[in-house]
């Protein structure tokens, strides 16, 4: 276990979420569809229709300041987008 590396809470994911029941995580880049359904059902007590993934690459990044040219890099990660079935609901913020 221990694929799910955090829920994904942008913008875009809540418009999708309000009009699709679909939820967003950052997993492992390792974890496989089936892993991520079965780790989704587990931890928060739903039923999962459908898993959607996608593997995005870090990119190099460089901006301009006071000290000259900073260069960098954003990190690389794996998105899964669950499909939960009808009437089945994820709440986030309970625990804060």
């Amino acid at each position: 276990m221990g694929y799910i590396v955090k829920p994904l809470v942008t913008e875009k994911m809540t418009k999708i979420t309000e009009k699709q029941n679909k939820f967003g995580f950052i997993v492992r880049p390792e974890a496989n569809k089936l892993q991520i359904a079965q780790e989704v059902e587990a931890q928060y007590n739903v039923t999962v229709v459908a898993v959607n993934t996608a593997i995005y690459a870090g990119k190099n990044k460089s901006r301009y300041t006071r000290r000259g040219l900073v260069k960098g890099r954003t990190n690389a990660f794996k998105k899964a987008i669950v499909t939960l079935k009808e009437g089945d609901t994820i709440d986030f913020y309970s625990n804060i």
